[in-house]
Parts: C-alpha cells; sequence; structure tokens
C-alpha cells in the first residue's frame, strides 16, 4: 500500500497523540518510521486523494499536533510515496540534508503575505499625487472627453503612473517585513498580486513581525493585505530532487488556501 508522507522530525521527538486521524475517508490513523535519526510521520495514502477542504485540514492539523512538541519539517499535501521502505531509504539516504534543516528551522514558524492592489484606491492614489494627470485629465472633460490623441495619452501616463506606484509599493512592503524575517521565499507570480511572498520568523519574533504588517496596511492602504499564519516552513524545507514522495496532481500548500 502506498504511504502518504505528513512530515519529518528528529527520531528524538515525541511520538504524535495516539489516534490522531490523518488524510482519508475514513481517516487514516498517523504512525511512524523511524531511520537513524530521523523519524516521518506518515498514514497508508488513500486511493484518489484530492485536495478537499476535509483533507487538507487534516494534512494541517496532522503537521500542528506534531509540531507543538518542536520542529517538523513538513511536506506539501499529496505527498506520497510507494511504500514504507521507500521512506525510510530516503531518510537514510537524506539523513544530512533533513539534520541540516531540522536545525535551521527550529523554533521558526511561517507566514504568506499577499498583497492585492484595490483598483480604485490605487487610481485615486496615483492621480491624487500626479499633477499632470489631474490637469490633463481636467482639460479632457472640458473638453467634452477631448481627442483620441488625449485619451490616448491620458491613458498612457495613468498606466505609467499605476506601474511607478506598484514598483513603489512593493519596495516598501519588502523594506518593512524583510528585517523581521530570518528568510523570505518568493511565491508564484499572478497578475492579481502584487506581492506573494513567505517569510520564515522566530516564534519571539512573530508578534514584531505581525505589527510590522500592520504598518504596511496601514501605510499603503490602496492594497489588501492577506496574512495566513503562523504555519509550518513549507516554504523553507528546500527538499531538492530527492525528496520522499511524489505529489498528486493538485498537491497543495494548505496553509495558503
Amino acid at each position: 500500500m502506498n504511504t502518504y508522507v505528513y512530515g519529518i522530525t528528529a527520531a528524538s521527538h515525541p511520538a504524535p497523540p495516539k489516534g490522531i486521524a490523518g488524510v482519508g475517508d475514513p481517516a487514516r490513523l498517523v504512525r511512524t518510521l523511524t531511520e537513524g535519526n530521523l523519524t516521518a510521520v506518515v498514514s497508508d495514502a488513500p486511493e484518489g486523494l484530492r485536495p478537499k477542504r476535509k483533507d487538507l485540514l487534516a494534512h494541517q492539523n496532522v503537521l500542528t499536533e506534531v509540531g507543538t512538541a518542536g520542529c517538523v519539517l513538513p511536506m506539501r499535501f499529496g505527498s506520497v510515496a510507494p511504500d514504507d521502505g521507500t521512506v525510510t531509504d530516503v531518510l537514510a539516504q537524506r539523513a544530512d540534508h533533513y539534520q541540516e534543516r531540522l536545525r535551521a528551522l527550529s523554533d521558526t514558524v511561517e507566514y504568506n503575505v499577499k498583497a492585492i492592489p484595490i483598483e480604485e484606491a490605487v487610481l485615486r492614489r496615483v492621480v491624487g499625487r500626479n499633477s499632470e494627470i489631474r490637469d490633463l485629465a481636467d482639460a479632457n472633460r472640458r473638453a467634452g472627453g477631448g481627442s483620441y490623441e488625449q485619451q490616448v495619452r491620458l491613458g498612457e501616463m495613468i498606466v505609467s503612473a499605476v506601474q511607478a506606484q506598484q514598483s513603489e509599493d512593493i519596495a516598501a512592503a519588502t523594506r518593512a517585513l524583510e528585517p523581521e524575517a530570518v528568510a523570505v521565499s518568493a511565491g508564484p507570480e499572478s497578475t492579481d498580486c502584487l506581492v506573494n511572498r513567505s517569510f520564515l520568523v522566530g516564534r519571539n519574533s512573530a508578534q514584531a513581525f505581525l505589527a510590522a504588517v500592520e504598518d504596511v496596511r496601514k501605510e499603503l492602504s490602496h492594497l489588501e493585505l492577506r496574512v495566513s499564519g503562523p504555519l509550518p516552513p513549507y516554504s523553507f524545507v528546500e527538499l531538492g530532487p530527492a525528496e520522499p514522495a511524489h505529489r498528486t496532481p493538485d498537491s497543495a500548500h494548505p496553509g495558503a488556501r
């Protein structure tokens, strides 16, 4: 039977509570596999697993429960190995890497921050800060809309000003948040998201990081800031090509949804 992998801990890590339920319907019971100084938190893998809310939450809950006792290297949702032996083989092969990651990520959490422009608020901001745009817009209104060339020029000026504002916003958010983080990982780009970054933050620095987020939210009120966390450090495990599992086609980062 295939083996579902939730995460990797030190072998000295306390075992998960007995009876803790994982993914699947019915839910598979969580168990552990130990090889040398490392332990994988696993369960039997259900067939046809897809990222439904129930299973995403189950994956997250297992990691949260295990993480209360110390550092766990989280696997993303849908990490499945052919069998238990494959998991223990990779633990042995990648022992140095996993042990280094456990040391590096000890006492840290991840926060994902997305900044999404609020279109009307951005337009008000750039028009309010640019007298040339205001003057041309007023002239066009007085001329009953202005000529085609004037309308095109106004549109180009607004696009340019918005792009400049976006660059300014990215720089401002970076200046405010990066100093409060141990490391930063850029997420996938999208057309509607100006910033998508994950921040590795020391547990003792979490309040300072969240305070910095609130400062950004106030300073850049034309952006919608969405913060997910604290999460296990998904974006900082750096598994590489020899990770102990393959993923389903729809595997996901459960905390970033």
